[in-house]
């Protein structure tokens, strides 16, 4: 696509109002082609899901049970079982779903010893009449639902923790292993894992219905309480079953700041293919972050965001502010992985 045509949408499309008249054109549950994405972390996700969905299943069953699967895998240090802690090594979760043909959502943030949050969102959806829960009012309704407390700090998720106390400074009392003649200990924060890590899944089923969820365990030794863009509707995941869905993985920050799922729903409701409202997300949020000290020397944010949608017809897409971003797609085959457009790619190789 030439950055012209893009730049001029995404300008033609500020000039509409956000909120555009209801088009009753497109009726609810019309037969449209089976699609699941994802995140880069989500092969298996996909590939569960559209297991459902083949099946007949709702797309909600679909994907929840597709990220379950990273929720429930130690190895995995961004969502779930395993995740990264926060600076007080607990491991703190927070999720959200939609279901397309209801309009309902769910979500959960800062649930301790819960491996699960994408179910309990769910149940915060079917079994109250509130949109989100978050801390100890969200670890009852848990248990209130017969969910089980555990630890969920795995052994290599503490070692990284402690890993990252150590480093974080040579002026605090913390130390990481060193010889008797060492100077300078501490504060290389490089060798240290930290992540942004989470897992947005979207399906469309059979009878044409869309539903997502968004997991994870958030910014990597965050402070407590931090909640990032995943549980919030419009932020982390938006569904409208008339025209789409749209996720998104990386600064929850950014997103919060921006609406970013709403705005590409709301850019594919004017006619926007996928790709193109997920740039037009890009685009914000790059124009949008004026703070020094998230910016290069040129002007780019130091960050990435990665956003991931799809429309009712079936088509998919993803686009990140940075290339090399991969996702993953499974359209009634084999789950496999794509490569999202990066914004500032297409910026390069236009000017």
């Amino acid at each position: 696509m030439k950055r012209r045509t893009f730049l001029q949408t995404s300008t033609m499309a500020s000039l509409i109002p956000l909120i555009s008249q209801k088009s009753f054109s497109l009726p609810i549950g019309s037969p449209g082609k089976p699609i699941s994405i994802a995140s880069g972390n989500g092969l298996q996700a996909t590939a569960k899901a559209m297991e459902i969905i083949l099946k007949g299943g709702d797309a909600l069953d679909g994907v929840i049970a597709g990220v379950n699967i990273v929720e429930d895998d130690p190895n995995d240090n961004s969502v779930g079982y395993g995740g990264l802690p926060n600076e007080d090594g607990v491991v703190e979760l927070d999720s959200s779903v939609m279901h397309g043909p209801t309009h309902r959502g769910g979500a959960v943030a800062s649930l301790q010893n819960i491996k699960n949050p994408s179910k309990v969102a769910r149940f915060v959806m079917e079994r109250t009449d509130h949109v989100l829960l978050v801390g100890e009012g969200a670890l009852k309704f848990a248990k209130m639902h017969g969910f089980k407390e555990e630890n969920l700090l795995t052994e290599e998720s503490r070692k990284e923790w402690v890993k990252w106390k150590e480093l974080l400074s040579k002026k605090d009392d913390y130390l990481p292993p060193h010889a008797i003649d060492d100077l300078d200990i501490g504060a290389n924060l490089t060798e240290a894992m930290k992540t942004y890590g989470t897992i947005n899944c979207l399906g469309l089923d059979l009878a044409g219905n869309i539903s997502g969820v968004t997991t994870t365990s958030g910014l990597s030794y965050k402070i407590p309480g931090r909640v990032g863009d995943s549980p919030i509707i419009g932020a982390g995941l938006y569904v409208d079953n008339e025209i789409g869905a749209a996720g998104s993985t990386g600064r929850g920050e950014a997103n919060l700041l921006d609406c970013s799922s709403f705005l590409i729903v709301e850019s594919m409701r004017r006619g926007m293919s996928p790709t193109n409202a997920c740039l037009v997300a890009c685009e914000r949020v790059a124009t949008h972050t004026k703070e020094k000290r998230l910016l290069t020397k040129e002007g780019r944010p130091t960050f990435n965001v990665s956003f991931y949608a799809i429309n009712k017809k079936g088509e998919y897409g993803s686009a990140a502010i940075y290339e090399g971003v991969k996702f993953a797609v499974n359209d009634g085959k084999e789950s496999r992985l794509e490569t999202a457009v990066g914004y500032f790619k297409i910026r390069s190789n236009e000017d």
